[in-house]
């Protein structure tokens, strides 16, 4: 391989394998600081929080929760919801507990029923607008086969210049013997 295509090819599988680890931290890091995240599904969040991305969520003490502090929350066992809190409700049988009434920023109506204190997940502290698409696809099986095929796509890629000036250092000792 000549020395212009060399480093062309060297800068190109360094970018790549770049862009592998920024994505790697991006969707798996992040837990590793305490941010838990989930993807926007509805519109109900737009503008703020945009159809498809993926919002990066932290814990925060429900006494820290204020009317306008946008707030991640289980809806149902399988249904999480991010919105923006409207009025803080303090239970009327126990002053321990807390319930918010919520409304996404595009809905024209409150939610129907105040979320309770327990249920609310955190905060979310930033998001990245169509990752959360990307984010729903890797945890599909095809998803999943689809990432690991591309690994090693990328480690091939890595190490296909390696190989090639082992063949051509062989070919240059034939050659030399030859003589």
């Amino acid at each position: 391989m000549s020395k212009g295509i060399k480093k062309v090819w060297n800068i190109f599988t360094s970018i790549i394998v770049a862009l592998a680890v920024l994505l790697a931290v991006l969707l798996v890091g992040a837990r590793f600081i305490g941010l838990q995240m989930f993807t926007v599904l509805s519109g109900s969040m737009e503008p703020s929080y945009p159809t498809g991305s993926l919002i990066y969520v932290k814990q925060i003490p429900t006494d820290k929760i204020d009317v306008g502090t946008v707030i991640t929350f289980m809806l149902d066992e399988n249904t999480v919801a991010t919105h923006r809190v409207v009025a803080v409700l303090p239970d009327e049988e126990d002053s321990s507990i807390v319930r918010f009434r919520t409304k996404g920023d595009a809905n024209e109506a409150e939610d129907a029923n105040p979320v309770h204190c327990n249920n609310v997940i955190g905060t979310p502290v930033f998001h990245i607008p169509q990752l959360g698409y990307f984010a729903s696809y890797l945890q599909t099986p095809t998803g999943r086969y689809t990432a690991i095929c591309v690994g090693a796509i990328v480690l091939l890629l890595l190490f296909l210049p390696d190989f090639f000036s082992v063949m051509t250092a062989k070919e240059k000792i034939a050659k030399h013997e030859k003589r």
